[in-house]
This record gives C-alpha cells, sequence and structure tokens, in this order.
C-alpha cells in the first residue's frame, strides 16, 4: 500500500453526544459568577472541553464490552487480577495496588515515605504530587534540566531531571530523601518527554545511592512513543519494549489510569518491596477499600486492565501525537507562542511571551485561559502563578518559573474540524492580546488554590 501523509483516526464513530453551545454575553456572565475561575464553568456550557485529558478519553467497544464482565465481589474479585497482570506484566513490578485514582496513590506513598525533615526530588512535581508532599510535611524539590527553560527552544527531551543536580542532593541530603520521582511525561514544563538515556542514569545514580526511583507513569506510552521518534536507537524498538525499558529503571510506580489507561477512573500504586507494600495495602484499607479493589468498581478494574494494552498500539499513538503536533503547527502559523517542541498530551501557550503588559501578580495565563472562554467557548487550564506561584512568610509573592495554558486533548474525543476552531479562536484572541486585563486575587485556599480560587479583573 503506498504511504499517505494524511494520519487517520484510527478508530471509528460510534457514539456522539451534542456540544454545549453558547452566546459571548453568556459565557461574560458565566465568568463572572465562578469567580473567573474555569474550574466552576458548568461542563454543558463548555463547547471544547480542553481543561485535562484526565478521565475525558473515549473508551473503545472493547473497554465497554469489558464493564459488562465486571465482578463486583467485594474481596479478591476475578476483575482484579485481570488487572493485577496487566499492570504486572507492563511494569514488572509484582505488588499491584489499585486506587481510584493517581492522588490517592499519591497521599497513601507520601503518608508513609514523607513527613517533615524529607525531600521529594522530582523532575517536577505536578500539582497534586507537590500537595501531597507538602500535606506530609516534607519538601519538594524540583530538579528539572536547564533547556526546560528555554520555552521558544525545541530541544527533544525537556523532561529530563538535571542528573548532575541530582547526584550532588543526594549527597547532600543522604536518607533524609526516602525517594526519587520521575514524571512521564512531564506535565508541568509542557508534556515534555523524558529521554531512555536519562531514564538509565538517574536509575544508575539512585541504586549508587540506595534510593529508590518512582514512575509518576500517568502519560508513560506517549512519553514510549516520543522516545521512539526522537531519540537515536529506538526508531525500530516497539513501543511496548521501550515501555518496559523504562520500568525497568524504577522500583516503584503510580498512575493515574484516566490518562493513558484511557479511562474515566482509575489508577494503581505498583511496588518491587513487599514490605512497603504491606503497609500501603493498611492504609489503603482505611480510606480507598478492600485491597482488591481500592475504590474502584470491578468494570472500572476491566477498563483499566483493557486501556493498558490499547494505549500501546502503535496506529493509536501515531495518530495521538501527530494531532498534538498539528495543534501545535496551527496556533505556531496564528502567531501564537507555545511551548516548543510539543508534547505528548497537549499544547502550552506562552502566556508570558503573549501577554507582557500583564505582569505575574495579575495572572497572566489565568487572564488568557478566561478569555479564550469569553472568546469561543474554549475550557482549557492555568498551569502558572495562580497554580504554583507562592507566598515567602514577609508576604511577598513569588510568582511561578512561567506563565502557560495549557490545552489538554482528550483521547478519541475531537476530530480535526475541533481543533482547526480551536486554532482560528487563539488567531483571534492573539490579535486581541494588548487588550487583554489582568486578574486580581479574591479568595484561595492553602493547597490546590486553583481548583478553587476566586478572581476578578484587575483595575485599568
Amino acid at each position: 500500500m503506498a504511504a499517505f501523509k494524511t494520519i487517520i483516526e484510527p478508530f471509528k464513530i460510534k457514539s456522539v453526544e451534542p456540544l454545549g453551545f453558547t452566546t459571548e454575553s453568556e459565557r461574560a456572565r458565566l465568568l463572572a459568577e465562578g469567580g473567573y475561575n474555569l474550574f466552576n464553568i458548568p461542563a454543558a456550557k463548555v463547547l471544547i472541553d480542553l481543561l485535562t485529558d484526565s478521565g475525558t478519553s473515549a473508551m473503545s467497544a472493547e473497554q465497554w464490552a469489558g464493564m459488562m464482565r465486571g465482578d463486583e465481589s467485594y474481596a479478591g474479585a476475578s476483575s482484579f487480577y485481570r488487572f493485577e497482570a496487566a499492570v504486572r506484566e507492563l511494569t514488572g513490578l509484582r505488588e499491584v495496588i489499585p486506587v481510584h485514582q493517581g492522588r490517592a496513590a499519591e497521599r497513601i506513598l507520601f503518608e508513609l515515605l514523607g513527613g517533615k525533615g524529607r525531600v521529594i526530588i522530582a523532575n517536577t512535581h505536578f500539582d497534586t504530587t507537590r500537595a501531597n508532599v507538602e500535606v506530609s510535611g516534607a519538601q519538594a524539590r524540583d530538579l528539572t534540566v536547564p533547556e526546560a527553560a528555554k520555552i521558544s527552544v525545541p530541544y527533544p527531551f525537556k523532561g529530563n531531571i538535571d542528573t548532575l543536580a541530582l547526584e550532588g542532593c543526594l549527597r547532600e541530603l543522604g536518607d533524609r530523601v526516602p525517594l526519587v520521582i520521575m514524571t512521564v511525561t512531564n506535565n508541568s514544563v509542557g508534556g515534555q518527554p523524558v529521554s531512555m538515556a536519562n531514564l538509565r542514569e538517574t536509575g544508575r545514580i539512585c541504586r549508587d545511592y540506595k534510593v529508590p526511583l518512582f514512575l509518576d507513569c500517568a502519560r508513560f506510552a506517549e512519553n514510549a512513543w516520543l522516545i521512539k521518534q526522537r531519540e537515536p536507537g529506538f526508531a525500530g524498538v516497539p513501543v511496548r519494549d521501550i515501555a518496559r525499558e523504562m520500568f525497568s529503571y524504577c522500583q516503584g510506580a503510580w498512575m493515574s489510569s484516566k490518562k493513558d489507561a484511557l479511562v474515566n477512573m482509575g489508577g494503581f500504586l505498583a511496588l518491587s518491596d513487599a514490605a512497603l507494600a504491606k503497609k500501603a495495602r493498611e492504609v489503603l484499607i482505611v480510606g480507598e477499600g478492600f485491597p482488591t479493589y481500592g475504590g474502584l468498581s470491578g468494570r472500572d478494574l476491566e477498563a483499566v486492565a483493557i486501556g493498558l494494552g490499547e494505549v500501546l498500539s502503535e496506529e493509536y499513538l501515531s495518530y495521538r501525537i501527530r494531532s498534538i503536533e498539528y495543534l501545535g503547527e496551527g496556533l505556531r502559523k496564528a502567531g501564537v507562542p507555545i511551548v516548543e517542541p510539543t508534547g505528548g498530551h497537549g499544547v502550552y501557550v506562552d502566556a508570558k511571551a503573549l501577554l507582557p503588559h500583564i505582569p505575574p501578580r495579575l495572572y497572566p495565563a489565568q487572564a488568557l485561559a478566561c478569555e479564550i472562554y469569553r472568546l469561543g467557548g474554549i475550557r482549557t487550564v492555568e498551569i502558572g502563578s495562580l497554580m504554583f506561584g507562592r507566598k515567602n512568610k514577609d508576604g511577598s509573592f513569588v510568582p511561578a518559573k512561567a506563565e502557560l495554558v495549557r490545552m489538554a486533548i482528550p483521547r478519541r474525543v475531537y476530530t480535526q474540524s475541533h481543533i482547526d476552531y480551536v486554532i482560528e479562536v487563539f488567531g483571534e484572541l492573539a490579535r486581541r492580546a494588548p487588550d487583554i486585563r489582568g486578574l486580581d486575587l479574591i479568595e484561595a485556599s492553602e493547597h490546590l488554590a486553583h481548583f478553587t480560587a476566586k478572581l476578578a479583573p484587575a483595575a485599568p
């Protein structure tokens, strides 16, 4: 068969649901009523929802069929053993603990390994990871590579950890570091992948210092595909084998299965340490459920087990990553600055570059996200000073390192025409950029403030 350039969706659409059409005046009212926080906008009032790729996938016919086979027995359900086998086959880790989503695994893990005086090192902690580390009393420390700060420079593996800095920290901190985390892909720096070479070297350093390496593997398949595309020596390697090698360097992993397992709810904590797993199951029983269901129904366990296989289809991953690149190319042509290169699960707009007249204390990325919704009904999420900014003890404001607006693309949900519409709206928004005003923060909680914060337009 001839090789054609067009990469088509590797599926047929079997069921549809209506979109939420609204007027611009209606959206302006909803923003005001919701405190200029897009988490407060009803989903029925969103046209294209790019808030998150978590739990928003369209499941396959095989997954829906599997849900009908779900064994809802309280203990020892057959669905659990299929789930356990799928996780073991993928990760090579024997101790498999189901949880309702990734943050539940984080809560359990850092309740056991965190605590005052401890330092958790990562390539970059995302929001729930950082919150669970800090709630335990530990310090979250990010060791991103310098290339990650160069937003417009297309370095292929901006998700990497700085291995020189890592070795220095482990030498300095000793047993204050209970584990090292690699988030694959690295969400906070633009959904950027981690290279196999970086994983391999990080694994070596952790072994030398007798510190376990954990993968936050919510988007492991997208990371594996980007290794195949970008890292020398992997072009001919099956993506399943790349994923297995990634896991071979770690002693534990957790997953929000709501991403690369293509499901709407689910997750797991997988460990090689049987003693730690025993303690984790004791915590699980108190807050999540019995160890063979862990807060999930049998049908959820079935859907995850099937999704972990489906996501490794190279036809699917080729389509998935190419669709992200297509959005990035369209935004670039429309004059919208983005994190380069595009990553695995979405495109990140550089709000600081697009809105240089808005200082970080007036939350330029959040202001841009609100304008995108008001103009075109598109919901995105801020990854900037609202999410990651903080105040010093003296009350001074410390902004985030970057002011980004993330468009996370739900898996198997939107078509090319939907993406073309997003590009068109952003092009118009770029022309109006000088007129966009910042936002004042009115109310915010101590942890994960961006979920519930209330804001208002800043004075001209």
